[in-house]
């Protein structure tokens, strides 16, 4: 089998790339806007660099004869001089481009990293949410936003052209030994800061466990859209028991007027829709996962937060 993998010089992409050469024998296209690649030579992996908005995919697509693509780029954390509009031409127009080289190139299955984040930060959101709930990613924050709009597109997709098969993951949070970005930001500071009257709870899942559900999506007879998290979820009281620091609640008002200004004085990159994103995390229910897709997460939410944190720790010694 010919799998090419989107944004695979990426963290999740090089591992996923690793993993399948190790365990199968399929033919690894790995594809990424980097110039060079980050593996070392093996005989069932060719290196492509693409960038996913270019008229080049379908070419690549058909030079490889292509039967499973796993989608993976996407701008999750943006850079100091990222704006909107490049993010939205990479995380949907791009997308758009890849399904339209899968349809024109007859591709059997896109596997997709959605998140957990499409269903939005809203205070009337479920308190375990399930795949059947409403998306409803908020428009200000972009990663949210796009996820919404990517998952929409693939709904007209699926009704349009049935003959590609589509698996999508809605992922929560993930970590690992080296996991770095604005959330695990959150778990090093002097204190936990946390929103008065909210537990804002946390679901994780294992990096490794995501890469092993995205290998079994490329063989699995079974598609459909997942939740893809451990099992529980870890509130902000929990964090700083496990991380023996002080949780400071400050009241919604407060933190969102301080970030108002910070932002507008080009103080700080977030502004006050942060407070949203810290007390009304989607916490996802992963029954479906397990009983449909026949996937058990090896760790739970707290002990893959265990697990960063103590090779975390390590680190900082």
């Amino acid at each position: 089998m010919n799998v090419l993998i989107t944004g695979a010089g990426g963290y999740l992409g090089q591992q996923l790339v690793l993993y399948l050469l190790e365990t199968t024998n399929h033919s690894i296209i790995a594809a990424d806007i980097r110039k060079t690649s980050p593996f070392e030579v093996h005989p069932n992996l060719q290196y492509i660099e693409l960038d996913v908005r270019s008229d080049e995919a379908q070419k690549y697509f058909e030079q490889y004869n292509v039967d499973v693509v796993v989608h993976l780029a996407s701008i999750v954390t943006p850079g100091k001089n990222s704006n909107r509009e490049f993010e939205y031409s990479v995380d949907v127009l791009g997308t758009k481009n890849i399904l339209e080289a899968c349809v024109k190139t007859n591709v059997k299955r896109i596997v997709v990293s959605s998140s957990g984040a499409a269903y939005g930060y809203y205070e009337n959101n479920a308190q375990w949410i399930e795949e059947t709930d409403p998306i409803r990613g908020n428009e200000a924050f972009a990663y949210s936003y796009h996820k919404r709009l990517v998952e929409e597109m693939l709904e007209q997709y699926r009704s349009q052209y049935p003959q590609l098969e589509q698996t999508i993951f809605r992922i929560g949070t993930i970590l690992g030994k080296n996991v770095r970005n604005q959330i695990t930001n959150l778990f090093e500071q002097n204190m936990v800061l946390g929103v008065a009257k909210s537990k804002s709870p946390f679901v994780f899942i294992w990096d490794q466990d995501v890469i092993s559900c995205f290998a079994k999506a490329i063989d699995s007879e079974v598609t459909g859209i997942f939740n893809l998290a451990g099992d529980g979820a870890v509130t902000i009281d929990d964090l700083g028991v496990l991380l023996n620091k002080k949780v400071v609640k400050i009241p919604a008002p407060v933190i969102k007027g301080s970030l108002f200004v910070l932002k507008r004085l080009k103080l700080s990159q977030y502004g006050e829709e942060q407070v949203d994103f810290l007390r009304y995390r989607p916490v996802l229910n992963n029954k479906r996962l397990k009983e449909v897709f026949q996937f058990i997460p090896r760790k739970s939410s707290l002990e893959v937060f265990e697990y960063y944190w103590q090779h975390r720790m390590k680190e900082l010694k």
